[in-house]
């Protein structure tokens, strides 16, 4: 191992997102920048994001992945599937989205071939408009039913 970055983010945020559209997650808060010693590294790039849908059908529905700067990092695309790495981890089999919290870990190993500064960011994929709440739940009660969390992305070089 050569070097670790993260961005491990406590605060909260939503964020809408749109049909079908590939979009980067929390903007700047799920981002982090790498710069790689050797071109032959391979940087293991991690992702946990604690979160609630607005509709509990997108747990099901949705893709997360990396970006690589502007490049997506995920499945091969295949005709009219979502690709991705991998889904939301469904925590409860009803039609609640208001207190029940969903969580999304992942993993992925990029060869990036530089020693320049990357950027890697969060990305998800829904299949229809819908409102993610990141690091707590849809109503965010002050109670014992509504959980917060907390969400990162790290990126370890491993010696190439």
């Amino acid at each position: 191992m050569l070097q670790v970055q993260y961005t491990q983010y406590t605060g909260t945020f939503s964020q809408s997102l749109s049909t079908n559209t590939s979009t980067i997650l929390g903007s700047s808060v799920l981002t982090l920048n790498i710069t790689p010693k050797s071109t032959s590294s391979i940087i293991k790039l991690d992702c946990h994001v604690f979160h609630e849908w607005s509709d509990q059908g997108s747990a099901t529905n949705s893709v997360w992945f990396f970006y690589r700067d502007s490049t997506l990092l995920r499945a091969t695309s295949a005709g009219n599937r979502a690709a991705g790495i991998t889904m939301s981890t469904l925590s409860h089999h009803t039609t609640d989205a208001g207190s029940t919290p969903e969580v999304v870990y992942y993993s992925y190993f990029d060869a990036p071939n530089t020693t320049s500064q990357i950027t890697y960011k969060v990305g998800v994929r829904v299949n229809s408009d819908k409102t993610l709440f990141v690091n707590r739940t849809v109503t965010d009660n002050d109670n014992t039913s509504h959980e917060r969390g907390i969400s990162f992305i790290s990126a370890t070089e491993i010696g190439g």
